[in-house]
């Protein structure tokens, strides 16, 4: 089966090329990746790159509700927050996307029609992905169907970490071939993938099926985003870039709640991808209650005074 890769074509010819290609990868050396990303962490920016950051986090924001309790009329809410962010200032950036359930996926799409922001819709019998393939490919082309212009689907992650690599990458090339147009963001749970290694394993192998984004989590689990799986990834999608002249997507999800947090993710960014990727196309925040802080914040930079949680909406 085709790649977006012809590089690396080789790699994942067989079972046991795709097993030789990902165990002869460099072997991350934690102590070095969690020192680096600890330091990357402590880097301060003045008033006007911090205005300038965090109008950049907003726009980056999958704004996300994903509960069994969602309804039509909390996902419109979302949909209009999203659009306008701020009603007290209009020169608020809008969200990149809202994220969303696929039943809920044709509600977010008439409620964006013409904004410019996205409908993203979690598949693949999110978030545990324990389901037939079949189901999971109806699953995405359910939500295409009802206006997603985004896929984030998870990694069968029972069949990476038993060894089963080929069926991971085939299991996305066959998801990315139902999405048409839309882009694919593929979660690995990093969480729940145990190392360092098995994160960097599994970010190759969602590169090399076609992946639009490589993204860290569900935000279903105790261990999600963190600067050090990030950083992880963000020198996986530089590789492959160098490599092979494309470029792939990263989205931090789940724990990333303060603009403090948001920003030292935009370093990482810049200081270890660079800054091309330092735009919503490449970058996305997966989050629900960052965007209130980021609203606080911002007012803070443009008054100087703190608005309180009253000024924001309860989502």
């Amino acid at each position: 089966m085709p790649t977006t890769a012809p590089a690396f074509s080789d790699a994942t010819a067989s079972d046991s090329a795709l097993r030789r290609f990902l165990f002869g990868l460099p072997g991350v050396d934690a102590v070095g990746l969690e020192a680096r990303a600890a330091s990357l962490g402590t880097r301060s920016i003045k008033t006007t790159a911090k205005a300038y950051a965090i109008d950049l986090a907003i726009s980056m924001i999958d704004l996300t509700t994903l509960e069994g309790a969602d309804t039509p009329g909390k996902v419109r809410a979302l949909a209009a927050k999203a659009v306008n962010p701020d009603p007290t200032d209009r020169t608020t950036p809008r969200t990149a996307a809202v994220c969303v359930y696929p039943d809920m996926a044709s509600t977010a799409a008439a409620a964006l029609a013409g904004s410019g922001v996205k409908v993203a819709s979690v598949a693949t019998a999110f978030p545990a992905g324990r389901a037939a393939l079949d189901v999971k490919l109806a699953d995405v082309r359910d939500a295409v169907a009802a206006g997603a212009d985004e896929i984030d689907m998870v990694i069968d992650r029972g069949a990476f970490l038993s060894g089963r690599f080929l069926k991971v990458y085939e299991e996305i090339l066959a998801v990315k071939a139902e999405c048409g147009v839309a882009r694919l963001k593929v979660i690995f749970e990093t969480g729940e993938l145990s190392t360092y290694d098995n994160i960097r394993r599994a970010s190759w192998i969602g590169m090399l099926a076609g992946a639009d984004f490589i993204k860290t989590s569900t935000g279903k689990v105790a261990t999600n985003a963190t600067p050090a799986n990030t950083l992880l990834m963000l020198e996986a999608v530089r590789d492959f870039r160098a490599a092979t002249g494309v470029q792939i997507g990263v989205k931090p999800a789940g724990g990333i709640r303060t603009t403090k947090d948001a920003v030292k993710f935009l370093v990482l960014v810049n200081e270890t991808a660079g800054e091309d990727w330092l735009d919503p196309h490449w970058f996305r925040f997966g989050a629900s209650s960052l965007l209130n802080d980021l609203l606080m914040q911002r007012q803070k930079l443009s008054t100087g005074r703190y608005s309180g949680p009253d000024y924001v909406t309860v989502d």
